[in-house]
């Protein structure tokens, strides 16, 4: 029976044709404008590390006061990065499993080849458990170790970009990296990772930056060389010291930290050992106001510091409303095109059709206007993707990608909408009285 249908809806559409194109027409518009910008959003908003996202915390510490927010910021809410003193006394207490202050940094690295430019590099200063707690995969080689951290050595993790640029895509372990004239030896070179969001500093990034994580060195060592901080600097009041030693000495914020607790009780127990910093701190003379400190899990984070950009969450709620616009008036052209057809509808009612094969002769044609508009829908998404760049910044655009969950899911959105929109067309067209349309032909 349902060959049969099909063959009844071709035939109907067929009998219409402007009309079947105009369905299809408002129907491919109406989803390829609701699947571009939900591409967008779904990269943007999904989780970076779905496998361990709940047990990364991001610890926060108010080293500035009350009086720093403002007669109009009533949110109390400390910092979102640390000083210097307060990240390095985390460090040194190291209560949780894994833990590592960063901060961003902006190199030139030398080509291992004669002759070719300085590579300009962005990269970050970690420690190294900063590698295991993100579950960073590696090419070659591995992270460095907690003797490395201790003793400043100069060692370095690159990414497989700046190994190709540099080494060309060799096993690049052991070699020397020339890095603001300072030597530094290879000890691991990423698998191409570079997670967006890139969650673990986005109080530099913003959470998407389409370059960055190319060249990973310890915090430690970056200290002692003064590798200057190329990230945000805030500072309530001005250094009493001038250059990167009198940063350090104040209470600008400029470091990110991350920490990996596995439950619910070590999460517990770190926010009360926060608490009790603070307050030592407190009793110090350095902090004159009560402990305010906050420990955020990382999605919680993510959300606190809107790396969801506005706009695209506007622009979902928009192509939304646009989608549910175009079923309306589908809804309206489906009414119209089965209540025409009421004369064959009581015929076939008088010939013994049941009002459940009427609702599948017409939910299966609405369908293939669904299909044909999922059809139409996918090309004009790509045509979106493509061109979302336009409206979006260059960072968050090309994170749209068609992919095959996408297309799945086009299609299966516009078949289920238009079905959906078909139902009271359908079921007005079911309602039909056989007698009525018998006596009046």
């Amino acid at each position: 029976m349902f060959a049969y249908y099909l063959d009844l809806a071709l035939r109907s559409l067929k009998r219409n044709k402007a009309l079947t194109a105009l369905m299809i027409l408002t129907v491919g518009f109406g989803v390829a404008a609701s699947m571009t910008t939900w591409s967008v959003f779904r990269a943007v908003s999904g989780d970076p590390i779905p496998w361990k996202s709940s047990k990364l915390y991001v610890p926060q510490i108010d080293n500035w006061g009350p009086t720093a927010h403002g007669p109009k910021d009533t949110s109390n809410e400390p910092p979102d990065a640390m000083d210097y003193t307060d990240a390095i006394a985390l460090m040194r207490a190291h209560r949780a499993k894994y833990q590592s202050a960063m901060y961003q940094i902006a190199t030139a690295v030398v080509p291992e080849r004669v002759g070719e430019p300085p590579i300009m590099t962005i990269g970050e200063a970690v420690y190294g458990e900063f590698f295991p707690m993100l579950d960073v995969p590696f090419q070659y080689g591995s992270g460095w170790s907690t003797g490395d951290d201790e003793h400043r050595a100069q060692v370095a993790v690159i990414s497989s970009h700046l190994n190709e640029q540099v080494f060309g895509g060799s096993d690049s372990v052991g070699k020397t990296l020339n890095v603001n004239g300072h030597e530094y030896r290879v000890v691991g070179v990423l698998d191409h990772w570079h997670p967006q969001p890139q969650f673990y500093d986005v109080v530099n990034t913003g959470g998407f930056n389409a370059g960055g994580g190319d060249l990973f060195v310890p915090f430690t060592t970056a200290i002692a060389t003064d590798m200057t901080n190329s990230g945000n600097t805030n500072c309530n009041e001005t250094p009493k010291e001038k250059g990167f030693v009198g940063l350090q000495k104040s209470e600008c914020v400029w470091i990110a930290f991350m920490m990996q607790l596995d439950d619910a009780a070590a999460a517990r127990d770190y926010k009360q050992f926060l608490d009790n910093y603070a307050a030592q701190q407190q009793q110090a003379g350095r902090f004159k106001w009560a402990p305010n400190i906050r420990l955020r899990g990382l999605m919680a984070w993510l959300d606190h510091e809107q790396v969801v950009p506005p706009d695209t969450r506007i622009s979902l709620y928009v192509a939304l409303g646009l989608l549910l616009v175009c079923l309306v008036n589908t809804a309206g052209l489906l009414l119209a095109k089965f209540l025409r057809r009421a004369s064959e509808i009581g015929v076939r009612r008088a010939l013994g059709a049941s009002r459940r094969e009427i609702y599948t002769q017409f939910l299966t044609e609405a369908g293939m206007v669904g299909l044909a508009g999922g059809v139409l829908g996918l090309v004009l998404t790509g045509l979106g993707i493509a061109s979302v760049g336009w409206v979006l910044p260059h960072d968050i655009a090309v994170l749209a990608r068609l992919d095959w969950s996408l297309l799945l899911t086009t299609l299966g959105v516009a078949i289920v909408a238009t079905m959906l929109a078909g139902l009271y067309p359908t079921m007005r067209a079911a309602s039909v009285q056989p007698a009525w349309q018998l006596k009046s032909n």
